[in-house]
């Protein structure tokens, strides 16, 4: 796989995205998802499959403290694409273990326990969500975090033991929204007051002009530990 990875990498070196998501729908058919989160360049993706594939398939994680925009942004997405985006919520037995054992809110404790909420809400739901699956796309760009500068259009994912395609690689966030406007994907409003990345209510907040667009991840913790661990490789 590692060959066939390395061929695909330089084959599609110059190409679009559109170029992209069209080459492995033709490789993968329905053995290969979009996982959404519902940011802006999920939203991009969801455009641009719809177009090339409107019975593609395509997730997101509820993990349980969404923010009511992300919601209502998951139903409104569905309803203009006329597309079912599959649902995953994590194990409630686990999530209810977890508050028992640690409270609501142990994610400001330590950057342990907030990997473990991560895990029990994402990386598990996230599982499940792959299984069957032979690859999957996702919105990642290389100026978003340190730990994506070095990320390939096509990987291995080791975790998941599956292909993982990354279409807007090279794109800046500046092209992405021009994206969203001149095709009027919808997107959400809490992106136009100040949260340039949005997960989970408790662990985002509004960003300071001039700071990082991931500064209101999990803004209590150091800088190098700003993953949840969807896309943490496992020596890393």
């Amino acid at each position: 796989m590692e060959t066939r990875i390395n061929e695909w990498n330089e084959q599609l070196a110059n190409a679009s995205a559109e170029e992209v998501l069209t080459f492995f729908n033709r490789e993968y058919g329905s053995a290969i998802c979009l996982s959404s989160s519902m940011g802006v360049e999920d939203q991009v993706l969801t455009d641009m499959i719809m177009a090339i594939n409107p019975h593609f398939s395509i997730f997101t994680l509820d993990t349980g403290r969404l923010f009511p925009e992300t919601l209502n942004l998951i139903q409104q997405t569905r309803e203009q694409y006329g597309t079912n985006i599959k649902v995953y919520f994590p194990d409630f037995r686990q999530v209810e273990e977890m508050v028992r054992e640690k409270g609501i809110n142990l994610f400001y404790q330590s950057v342990e326990n907030r990997k473990l909420c991560c895990h029990i809400r994402k990386i598990e739901p996230l599982k499940r969500a792959l299984s069957g699956m032979k690859a999957w796309i996702t919105g990642i760009r290389k100026d978003q975090t340190i730990n994506r500068f070095n990320t390939q259009l096509v990987e291995w994912d080791e975790n998941n033991g599956l292909v993982k395609i990354n279409p807007l690689l090279r794109w800046s966030e500046k092209k992405v929204w021009e994206y969203i406007h001149a095709h009027k994907v919808p997107y959400n409003p809490l992106h136009d007051k100040g949260f340039p990345s949005i997960g989970c209510q408790p662990c985002t907040r509004a960003v300071e002009p001039g700071e990082d667009s991931r500064a209101g991840r999990w803004w209590w913790e150091d800088q190098g530990h700003k993953e949840c661990g969807l896309h943490v490789k496992e020596n890393e």
